[in-house]
Order: C-alpha cells, then sequence, then structure tokens
C-alpha cells in the first residue's frame, strides 16, 4: 500500500473516477432490478445486451459517417448524438423483448433453476455469437464530446489533483436524467402502476385486467435500453469496445443491484455508485489488480449481514 501522502492527492481523481464508472454500473443494474421485480428472475444475458448496445452505437456511427468526421478532428452533432444513442437503446429494446418472448417465457411457469440456467444459456450465446458477428478483436470508439479547436478534449477541471472532462460530466448527467425518467414513469404514470402491480402479484394483476405479457416485455424494453445507453456511455469513455465486455461488467452491475436492494430502484443507482467508488478505493490503495475480486467480496458480505441489501425490504415468502 502507498504512503499515506501519496494517496491523499489522489482521492479527488479517484473520486471522479469513481462516481463515473459508478453511474454506468448503475445504468445496468436497473435493467437487472426490473426484471427481478416483475419475474423474480436474474437475467444473466442482460450484461450482453450492455455489450450489444455499444456495438449498435458504433455501428450507427460507421454508418451515419460520424465516427469517421469525430477521427477526422470534427465534432459529433448533437442531432447525429441523439440517433446513435436513439438507434443503440431500441435495437437493444428489441433484443430484450426477443429474449423475453422466446427464451424466458415458455419457461415462466417451470421452476426458477429451468429460467436461471435458460439465462446463462442466452448469455453464452450472445457472448460466442457476437465473437462471431463482430469478431473477437477490440474495436475503437469514437468520442463524441465535443473537443477544442485543437483537437484536446474540453476539461472543466484541470488541477495538479483533479482532471474533470466533459465525458465524465455528462455520464453522470445522462444516468441521472434516465433515472428519473424512469422513476417517473413507474411512480407516476399508469404503465408504471400496471408493472408495480404485476411486481406485486402477477395472478391478482392479470384479474385486474392487467396484460402481463406486454408488461413484463415493456419491463425487458425498457431494461434493456438502459444498458444499451450504459454501453455507449462506456465505449465513449474508454474509447473502446469487444464482445465480451458485458462478461464483467454484467457481473458488477448484479452485484451492485443486489448491494442496493433488488427490486428497488434507487437501490440499483445506489449499488451502482457504491460499486463505482469501492473499485476506485482499491486503485487507490495501489491494489488495481483485485478491482474485479472486490465486486464478488461484496456481495458475499451483503448476503451475509444484510441480504435485502441497503434499500430492500425484506418480505416473507408465501410457501
Amino acid at each position: 500500500m502507498p504512503p499515506l501522502d501519496q494517496i491523499v492527492p489522489q482521492i479527488p481523481q479517484q473520486l471522479a473516477i469513481g462516481l463515473t464508472q459508478g453511474a454506468i454500473y448503475a445504468l445496468i443494474a436497473l435493467g437487472y432490478t426490473m426484471v427481478y421485480g416483475v419475474l423474480r428472475l436474474i437475467n444473466f444475458a442482460h450484461g450482453d445486451i450492455y455489450m450489444l448496445g455499444a456495438y449498435a452505437g458504433l455501428y450507427v456511427g460507421a454508418w451515419t459517417g460520424t465516427s469517421q468526421a469525430v477521427r477526422g478532428g470534427q465534432n459529433a452533432s448533437l442531432s447525429m448524438i441523439a440517433l446513435i444513442f436513439g438507434v443503440a437503446m431500441l435495437a437493444a429494446a428489441a433484443v430484450g423483448v426477443c429474449i423475453e418472448r422466446f427464451a424466458y417465457r415458455p419457461l415462466r411457469n417451470s421452476p426458477r433453476l429451468a429460467a436461471l440456467i435458460t439465462a446463462i444459456g442466452v448469455s453464452m450465446l450472445l457472448e460466442y455469437g457476437g465473437q462471431g458477428v463482430f469478431s473477437s478483436k477490440t474495436q475503437g470508439f469514437p468520442n463524441l464530446a465535443p473537443r477544442r479547436a485543437d483537437g484536446a478534449p474540453y476539461l472543466l477541471v484541470n488541477t495538479p489533483s483533479l482532471t474533470i472532462s466533459m465525458v465524465q460530466v455528462a455520464i453522470i448527467a445522462l444516468a441521472a436524467l434516465l433515472l428519473c425518467v424512469l422513476s417517473f414513469i413507474v411512480l407516476k404514470t399508469r404503465l408504471g402502476r400496471a408493472m408495480r402491480a404485476v411486481s406485486l402479484d402477477r395472478s391478482a394483476a392479470a384479474l385486474m385486467g392487467i396484460n402481463t405479457d406486454i408488461i413484463i416485455a415493456i419491463t425487458f424494453a425498457m431494461g434493456s435500453s438502459l444498458a444499451a445507453a450504459g454501453g455507449v456511455l462506456n465505449g465513449v469513455y474508454q474509447g473502446s469496445i469487444n464482445p465480451l465486455m458485458g462478461l464483467m461488467v454484467g457481473l458488477k452491475a448484479f452485484v451492485a443491484a443486489v448491494l442496493g436492494g433488488i427490486g428497488s430502484i434507487p437501490g440499483a443507482a445506489l449499488g451502482g455508485l457504491l460499486m463505482g467508488l469501492a473499485e476506485a478505493a482499491v486503485v487507490l490503495m495501489g491494489k488495481s489488480e483485485y478491482s474485479d475480486a472486490i465486486a464478488f467480496g461484496i456481495l458475499i458480505v451483503v448476503l451475509l449481514v444484510r441480504p435485502a441489501g441497503l434499500l430492500g425490504r425484506t418480505a416473507a415468502e408465501k410457501v
């Protein structure tokens, strides 16, 4: 572990990095918690939908010429950025609905173990199918953030101990905006009331005239679109993507959902931020090689100490 006088000056920078990465984890964790809320299913293919969203954004950027323009030193227009995010989120939503319809719906009344194994199988199919379609090589992702005339990125804060780029602020702001939109939909709209009714008691909701199949499909679509937004943001932030990028990130986002309280939207957001900060703390202590292991250490501790998560509620299970 580095001496304290070396650690303290790095704290602000690692805090900014942790919040940025945590915002991406939060977007993915929201999908886990939404699907679990209505189906009591852990959709382990969710991390791979995040990967598909990133590739959809990459190909839309190449198709529109935005990627070439950005690499040539031009700034991407707001309309092109909106198009990249919009198409990526719609494509991921369509994939999520198809997965629910053809992989999970036939097993809805089967033992939970069957659905869990199917989710793992779908995840493997997307990962290795992605390598066959996109190739296994890492591909560069264009930086869609505006740059100065000399090609350098805009730095909102640039001091010896802290550098904050416009990309980092945009990631956190967009994640917060999407969280607010999702919360509004779930808490203030008829669709949200239907989703909460299905989550509470699917059979009773069906008796009240709610089309549970449609509500579950919409839930998958919304969660998948959020994961796609996270994939595009991560591509912009890291500068590269690959077909296996959703494997570890998806597992970390699942841990974040459990940490915050799976089934709770605020809990998923809180868990994502805490996961990002925990990774940053490990790097700060000079143990970056353990940054992946910390996620599973947190999972074990949470399950032992507070299985319902930080904001989750323990409910008696009907038998």
